[in-house]
């Protein structure tokens, strides 16, 4: 996935560098370098490619940047963040402040940062095409194809060592190579017309060994290896962002910048921006080629998830998005989040978690509802430690974004939009057929990624037969969720509304300070219908208080759930049921114990959970 649609536009003039550093193997001759902190020499040690940006970056206007290994919450209410952090090995982001905008910028510092090599990578590419055609197996893995290409390099390529005359690596005909072989191979290359004429001149320049291999300077040599292996096996000038674990949304509009929501800085925008309507086009179509998703003007549309689980959605051309091509890429965590880690960031507190807890062990069926990017997936995956280790699972989802921690997991994926027969609107229709597929399994447990058509009814006939259904829906309160539920194009019948026991209200809330924070509005248990009425009876047990930011269990003592379901199901005689409240509250306790011996982390979590039930500590009563 070449770049050559993308433009650096930096948001201050950059220093001249000074070319009598060496940057690679004499650091320390360098004055700035001994001005940096201790954390920071290890960076550049390790990247040299960072000293030389921070070489470039005015330092006397904006001092020298803050280094850190990781960002904590509490950088939010910095006013004017010039912050430096890696996100990989080789890539560091450069967080840095706009007095004249509400987005401060992102800028990704990568090996290939600095140094032009479009001259030399037209060359380079050319001769790697020669080697692939002689390749007898081809590379099955990317790491297999990271090796190739960086084998393949260092046989078209060598390093130039430092003191040593280029003649003395050129030969003495190397200055009167045939200056025609070489116009040749340059306008064989994949380069557009004005780019060719550009550099045209510039092409016999290139040094070379009298066995054709491309001469380059240690910086060029990494630039290039980076560059490979970025723009042919990973997504390309989406790299940084995708490896950074702070973002949690990347989009791009069209022509103009890659704008970012960061999880401690949230809106920023990129120095990487598209300049040309056309170019960009090219990129989102090399991008769905690697994620195997082709777009076209016929299907211009693509939802699909790449490599890393991030879900991406994708629009071609501008005769239907007018500013050209855009997406939009949500990216997940590596590691779900924990329900307790929802309740470090106070998404929830331990006795609603301890409640939800004891509601689905024994099979209440529950939907997490809210608007777009409330969190209702997070939740959702979070809220399936709870399910009995023993259990089977099926999860169907149209894009694969949850991760459920037990062994016996059947995980179903929809066919993509466009995937069916005639080329149609294949995915809702796999939902459904999915979810009958599902009760033939036997699944202790039905996960769904999200109701929104007619495999909604199935879900709710899964919920008659005893099927406990969990899934995330959109609608912002449980009115509006019934409503939909009632009407097209799901319609179920209003008798069959009640199946569903629990629907958790979750939504992204602004706090006084102005932050924008992810919280549970309220957990509501569905009663029933009265027929007389046409209205549906049904109880808010925890509700958000936005002034005290805390959560009040307003329903305790009155959970239709726990007494008349659970408790039923336990045999628990009337005089005892109230009982069970204990069990909620012993179990917050639980929770918060494991939360204070550092189990915070989901598979932590799960793996204690299941030694706590193991041990019999969580029979009520006991």
């Amino acid at each position: 996935m070449g770049s050559p649609s993308m433009a650096i536009n930096l948001p201050f003039k950059p220093e001249v560098l000074d070319t009598t550093i060496d940057f690679y193997s004499d650091i320390e001759s360098s004055a700035l370098y001994k001005m940096l902190p201790a954390n920071a020499k290890e960076y550049v040690k390790a990247s040299p490619h960072l000293l030389e940006y921070l070489h470039v970056f005015p330092v006397n206007t904006y001092g020298i940047p803050l280094f850190l290994s990781e960002l904590k919450k509490d950088l939010r209410t910095m006013k004017s963040p010039n912050i430096i952090y890696p996100v990989n090995d080789t890539t560091f982001i450069h967080i840095l402040p706009d007095p004249d905008d509400v987005r401060n910028y992102y800028i990704p510092i990568e090996p290939s940062f600095l140094h032009s090599v479009n001259q030399m990578l037209p060359v380079i590419e050319t001769k790697l095409i020669d080697i692939i055609d002689a390749l007898e197996e081809d590379p099955i893995s990317d790491k297999e194809r990271t090796e190739v290409i960086k084998k393949m390099l260092a046989s078209v390529a060598v390093i130039r060592p430092k003191g040593v005359d280029i003649t003395k690596l050129t030969g003495a005909a190397a200055g009167q190579q045939d200056l025609k072989t070489k116009l040749t191979t340059f306008l064989n290359t994949d380069f557009s017309a004005k780019d060719k004429m550009k550099n045209v001149k510039k092409k016999h320049q290139i040094p070379m060994t009298p066995e054709g291999k491309v001469i380059l300077t240690d910086e060029e040599y990494r630039a290039i290896e980076y560059l490979l292996i970025r723009d042919k096996i990973d997504m390309g000038v989406l790299k940084p962002f995708l490896s950074d674990n702070y973002i949690e949304d990347i989009s791009c509009d069209g022509i103009g910048p890659i704008f970012i929501e960061h999880k401690i800085f949230k809106g920023l925008k990129s120095v990487i921006e598209f300049k040309v309507s056309s170019e960009l086009d090219e990129f989102v179509v090399k991008m769905a080629e690697r994620i195997k998703r082709p777009i076209t003007y016929r299907s211009p549309i693509v939802d699909a998830t790449l490599l890393d689980g991030s879900r991406i959605n994708i629009v071609y051309g501008t005769a239907i998005s007018r500013h050209g091509s855009n997406f939009s890429i949500r990216k997940v965590n590596e590691v779900p989040l924990s329900i307790l880690n929802i309740v470090e960031s106070n998404g929830i507190d331990y006795t609603c978690a301890a409640y939800i807890w004891i509601c689905v062990e024994y099979g209440m069926s529950l939907f997490v509802s809210g608007e777009t990017a409330s969190g209702k997936t997070t939740l959702l995956n979070a809220i399936t430690t709870f399910i009995p280790p023993e259990n089977k699972i099926v999860t169907i989802e149209d894009t694969p974004e949850l991760t459920v921690p037990h062994r016996n997991w059947v995980r179903e994926v929809a066919l993509a939009k466009g995937k069916g027969e005639g080329g149609g609107e294949a995915s809702e229709g796999w939902m459904f057929d999915l979810l009958k597929a599902a009760l033939r399994q036997r699944p202790n447990q039905i996960l769904v990624g999200e109701i929104r058509g007619v495999e909604g009814a199935v879900a709710f006939g899964a919920m008659q037969t005893g099927h406990p259904v969990m899934s995330t829906f959109h609608a912002a309160s449980v009115e509006k969720l019934i409503q939909r539920l009632c009407g097209d194009p799901i319609n179920i019948p209003k008798t069959y509304v009640d199946n569903l026991n629990l629907v958790i209200i979750q939504s992204a809330v602004k706090r006084p300070d102005g932050q924008l924070v992810r919280r549970m509005i309220s957990c509501n248990e569905l009663v029933g219908f009265n027929p007389e009425t046409q209205g549906f009876t049904f109880v808010q047990m925890f509700t958000w208080e936005p002034v005290s930011d805390t959560f009040v269990w307003s329903g305790k003592g009155s959970s239709f759930l726990l007494e008349n379901k659970i408790a039923t199901m336990l045999g628990m005689p009337d005089n005892k049921k109230s009982e069970i409240y204990l069990e909620v509250e012993k179990r917050a306790k639980i929770l918060e114990r494991l939360h204070k011996a550092g189990y915070t982390k989901f598979w932590d979590l799960f793996h204690m959970m299941t030694k706590i039930k193991k041990q019999g500590l969580l029979t009520i009563g006991g």
